[in-house]
């Protein structure tokens, strides 16, 4: 089995997971009532915390679960402040390592992770120079771009490790509180169905 089809077989698992998950959040009230959900989790610690700021991170490298999502759950499951505040830590720190590894290892590291209509929809953006930083960047600072694998593209390109950074630190933040408060507000819709 290749790296890819592993990755793809992950992300199929992990999505089948997220949406047992929701189930299970919903039959107990938690996306009606994130307050419980809050509770919940207190009684983790500090690991409740640390393990979904992992989880973002892995999630920017292999897309195990959709993005937004997890970023909705944390929404929901730490609160608007901290729900935020983790979102951030941990897709900041894997953007930055997306960044590394490909930076390390190169294309092959992307076409392992990635699918090949992925690589080629946004490899041709290295042809066109200097403008692909301003393209990066508008993407990091817009919801609904395709992050990851821009991080990833990213590695390849000259650009400096402080302006890659700087990008993410100051283009996250918007782009993160649109998705993940938009999704939050669905999923919560989505808990009154159910």
């Amino acid at each position: 089995m290749t790296a890819r089809k592993g990755i793809e077989i992950s992300t199929w698992i992990g999505t089948a997971a997220l949406l047992l998950l929701l189930v299970w959040f919903a039959s107990k009230g938690y996306l009606t009532n994130p307050e419980a959900l809050q509770v919940l989790l207190r009684q983790a610690g500090w690991i409740g915390p640390l393990l979904f700021m992992a989880l973002q991170v892995l999630q920017v490298i292999i897309p195990v679960i959709p993005g937004g999502v997890s970023s909705a759950i944390g929404v929901l499951a730490f609160g608007p402040f901290w729900g935020f505040v983790y979102n951030y830590l941990g897709l900041v720190a894997g953007s930055i390592l997306a960044f590394w590894l490909v930076r390390r290892y190169g294309k092959p590291f992307i076409r392992k992770i990635t699918s090949p209509e992925s690589y080629d929809k946004y490899i041709g953006w290295l042809d066109k120079g200097t403008r692909f930083d301003w393209f990066f960047a508008a993407a990091i600072f817009f919801p609904c771009a395709p992050d990851d694998i821009l991080c990833m593209i990213a590695g390849l390109t000259k650009m400096s490790y402080a302006k890659f950074v700087t990008i993410i630190v100051l283009g996250k933040p918007l782009a993160l509180v649109a998705y993940s408060m938009g999704l939050t507000s669905l999923l919560q819709w989505v808990g009154t169905l159910l």
